[in-house]
């Protein structure tokens, strides 16, 4: 099955900004056409609407460029040049002082508050309105943040501008892609060759490997669901898939490696979802709350369709978890002999098989898969890596949230930190990124609501007993 790669950083590979000699012929005027002033505050309903043509015209402009130093340049010079003005957000704001130290009425305090807010928004941001208007235009957006976005991470675009004027965009299109704008579709064999195509370049978390797995994730016991925007009508957005099984999977050979031969559903046999797999297909949507609308509209449209199902669960991946372990090991490593994470009894165990005392040999071994080579050191290992993962989702903190992002995100959403599964992925992926673990959690849908209340209010993680047992052998066996 022909297989899109992901686009390279060609920013970074080329070097970084100053290495570019200059801006592209044509963008300073360009960008003073194209970016409407902000009028005054007392003129602002009466302004001209900006001319359509100028911002089609920047779509051409932008599209004409190539990928790398010529958009790095634009994007940086429309962050920093067409900004707010501060000299009249100084001014407002004064007035907003004044006002409240005179104690004036309250209207002449809203009305001052009002010009303040007015003047803090950047001129760019006329721009980006005159584009979403365009036909065509979302999706122009859409890909000009994803470039943004990109120039973030390789260091072609920098500093606080361009920092500042993606979370306006990002802001921008969370309004523009909220759930009113948004269609969710059903993905089926019949459904049209390019939409699949796309689902199936689009899995970021399980890659499907031909058609005939294409077929499968979309046949029999399986679900899967897609929003569109009514502005980008059939183009998938974000992607979640779904398994129905007859209790809460632990593995996810189960569901996309071990294809049994397509059979007619037996809807008696299903009481339990599973969503193993969820992907957003558009880079510059990132940020944008899309993901916890899709699992609710689907817990909704499987109530109506299979009114029997009795659990929802997600089978996730732990992303991160095995980088987080070598580099507690490597901290510990620095003084030799120095152990904390397992107990005497183990390290004892773990040093005879790998024939080394200073972890070195275990953390090569954990960081090229190697280790699971070994039955016996698989088999010390999976205690002390059991109880390790379950800290790693309940006590990492970030913020005093989950450091996981995928269990941030789930336990957002109200669910319960259910169940770690011990070689729940053996793929390459899988063994690389979290040493074959993954996790369940659940959602209990009359209780998500306060859950989810609890756990942004008072950062407290709701866990099952299996999890906090493990947690509480990590408090006892390691000295972190």
């Amino acid at each position: 099955m022909r297989r899109l790669r992901p686009r390279p950083l060609l920013w970074a590979a080329r070097g970084p900004r100053r290495l570019w000699s200059g801006a592209p012929p044509g963008m300073e005027e360009l960008l003073r056409r194209s970016v409407p002033p902000l009028p005054p505050y007392e003129t602002k309903e009466k302004a001209p609407p900006p001319a359509e043509l100028r911002g089609a015209e920047f779509v051409r402009f932008y599209r004409a460029l190539q990928p790398g130093p010529p958009r790095a340049e634009l994007l940086s010079r429309l962050a920093r040049d067409f900004g707010a003005e501060h000299g009249r957000v100084a001014e407002a704001a004064a007035k907003v002082l004044q006002a409240r130290e005179q104690r004036r009425e309250p209207a002449a305090l809203l009305q001052a508050e009002d010009r303040l807010r007015y003047y803090l928004n950047p001129q760019y941001r006329g721009l980006f309105q005159q584009l979403g208007r365009l036909e065509g235009g979302l999706r122009f957006l859409v890909e000009l943040r994803a470039d943004l976005m990109e120039g973030l991470a390789s260091k072609a675009v920098d500093g606080p501008h361009a920092k500042e004027m993606n979370g306006v965009l990002r802001n921008m299109l969370s309004e523009w892609f909220c759930t009113g704008f948004l269609n969710l579709e059903r993905v089926t064999w019949q459904s049209p060759c390019e939409v699949l195509q796309k689902i199936s370049d689009s899995e970021a978390v399980h890659p499907v490997r031909n058609w005939v797995d294409m077929k499968r994730r979309v046949g029999a016991y399986r679900r899967c669901y897609f929003f569109s925007h009514c502005a980008i009508p059939g183009e998938p957005l974000i992607v979640l898939h779904v398994a129905l099984t007859s209790d809460i999977s632990s593995s996810i050979q189960a569901i996309v490696k071990e294809v049994p031969p397509l059979e007619t559903e037996d809807t008696d046999k299903i009481t339990t979802a599973i969503f193993y797999s969820i992907s957003l297909t558009q880079q510059g949507l990132q940020g944008v709350e899309l993901g916890t609308h899709l699992i609710k509209r689907v817990v909704k449209e499987l109530q109506k369709e299979l009114p029997q199902i009795e659990a929802f669960s997600t089978l996730s991946p732990i992303p991160g978890f095995t980088k987080w372990l070598v580099g507690l090991l490597s901290s510990q490593t620095k003084e030799k002999g120095r152990n904390e994470l397992f107990t005497e009894s183990e390290w004892q165990e773990i040093s005879e098989i790998t024939g080394d005392p200073t972890g070195d040999t275990l953390k090569k071994l954990l960081n090229t898969n190697e280790w699971v080579r070994s039955e016996k050191l698989t088999e010390v290992l999976h205690p002390p890596l059991m109880r390790l993962c379950a800290w790693y989702l309940y006590g990492e903190k970030h913020r005093g949230y989950a450091l996981n992002p995928v269990a941030n995100f789930h336990l957002q959403n109200g669910s319960v930190l259910w169940r770690i599964n011990w070689m729940g992925d053996t793929s390459p992926r899988g063994m690389g990124a979290s040493c074959g673990m993954m996790v369940n959690y659940r959602y209990f849908l009359e209780e998500t609501a306060s859950n989810s209340a609890l756990y942004l209010g008072s950062k407290q993680v709701r866990a099952s007993e299996q999890v906090l047992a493990l947690v509480a052998q990590f408090q006892q066996n390691s000295k972190l």
